[in-house]
């Protein structure tokens, strides 16, 4: 008997389906879902294709020697597809917040800041917006701080920039050209009203949106089997905690 996907293993899969066809994938700090996803995109694709991982803090998945220096060079050079990138605040036109909240410089809450955001922003061709807490003080109608910015004028050179928000609750879709969100799919047990109550935002979105695809029984093995236990190098805690979940889950002897 196979168990039942467990949320997070829902959005694994889904990080996977919107790396599909990338050659080259760059996950930052304090991300193993991201980490996780991207692992499985390449387990699905080594018949056909090799993907390379660079997961910043692995040593079996980073070819790089000099930490995220090479990384932006490969940016900046056009050899990195797909890159993952949060905030602590983003708003409906993919504005990303990484300072903090309120006026700066005077925020009355700070985070870690901006560091590389803006410019891979700028030069990654799919960039994935990635956030699991989905509520009003994270997803605002306006940033307090524009760190990295969804859009630019016209006749400004920007290869790269958002694709897609994947969150706890749903999948959006993002059109640079309108610009703005469109709903892709609720996750299991969402509902729209729960999602636009949650949602500071305004997004597109159908009257009966779809439902977040689940991975089937092979995909499931995979994740559960060799994903995890390559996952364990560099999230070791992630990994114990999922393995938990995972026994948790188990029906009673």
């Amino acid at each position: 008997m196979i168990l039942a996907p467990l949320p997070r293993e829902v959005l694994i899969w889904t990080i996977a389906r919107l790396l599909e066809g990338v050659r080259h994938v760059a996950v930052g700090a304090a991300s193993p879902m991201p980490a996780a996803g991207s692992m499985l995109r390449r387990a699905l694709d080594e018949s056909r294709t090799e993907l390379r991982l660079s997961i910043l803090g692995s040593v079996a998945n980073n070819f790089f020697t000099n930490g995220s220096t090479e990384l932006f060079d490969c940016a900046g050079q056009g050899r990195l597809d797909a890159f993952f990138l949060g905030g602590g605040q983003i708003d409906g036109e993919a504005n990303v917040n990484l300072v903090g909240v309120g006026g700066y410089p005077q925020s009355r809450v700070r985070w870690p800041g901006s560091f590389g955001s803006a410019y891979l922003y700028f030069t990654v061709p799919r960039v994935i917006l990635f956030r699991e807490e989905h509520t009003p003080r994270v997803m605002v109608e306006k940033v307090d701080f524009i760190s990295a910015p969804g859009t630019s004028p016209a006749g400004v050179h920007r290869p790269g920039g958002p694709a897609a928000l994947l969150t706890s609750k749903a999948l959006f879709r993002f059109d640079r050209d309108r610009p703005g969100f469109t709903l892709e799919s609720l996750h299991p047990g969402c509902g729209l009203a729960d999602l636009l109550a949650a949602t500071g935002f305004a997004f597109q979105h159908d009257d009966d949106p779809p439902v977040t695809p689940a991975p089937d029984g092979a995909t499931l093995a995979l994740l559960r089997g060799r994903v995890l236990d390559e996952l364990e190098e560099t999230y070791p805690a992630f990994a114990a905690d999922w393995r938990r979940d995972l026994a948790a889950a188990q029906p009673a002897a």
